[in-house]
């Protein structure tokens, strides 16, 4: 390992897993807006409960009505992040979300962002897949592809 390699990985953030799930390379993401990284870098998350948490102290920077996506600043680094629960979730128009958050709201880590009906969501056919992106980002690795993580764990991905 590089120096340069040490010296980021041993620069922890304060980030946890804002869902519980298994977790994809963004460029696996069934969504181009995803998959070719125009919403940031990061990752995915097949969501396999139905809590999304807050991953860091932060500022709801948008909060859609249909529960489905939310834009989070962090409090420390400005860092922005964007949290999507699904994809084409949008379509339902709310249904099967319940919002804990609204646009203006400061949130503290591991905070509920909203409540997911999972069946709901498998019923109407749309994928539990969930990107993760951070936008503005020299560099962000993500350290568990393919691993099983719990919302609240540490370790998922360092961003500088």
């Amino acid at each position: 390992m590089s120096f340069l390699n040490k010296l980021f990985k041993d620069e922890k953030k304060d980030f946890i897993s804002p869902m519980t799930g298994k977790v994809i390379k963004m460029e696996e993401v069934p969504d181009p807006a995803f998959s070719e990284k125009m919403m940031g870098e990061g990752c995915a998350i097949e969501l396999t409960d139905g809590v999304v948490i807050a991953p860091f102290d932060a500022k709801v920077v948008a909060a859609f009505p249909t529960g489905h996506a939310f834009g989070l600043c962090s409090l420390k680094d400005d860092t922005e992040l964007l949290i999507h629960v699904g994809i084409d979730t949008v379509e339902l128009e709310g249904d099967g979300f319940e919002n804990f958050v609204k646009v203006g709201d400061t949130v503290k880590q591991g905070d509920i962002l909203v409540k997911v009906d999972i069946n709901k969501i498998i019923e109407h056919g749309r994928s539990l897949i969930s990107p993760i992106a951070i936008a503005g980002k020299d560099s962000v690795e993500v350290y568990k592809i393919g691993e099983m993580v719990k919302a609240g764990d540490r370790g998922l991905l360092n961003y500088r």
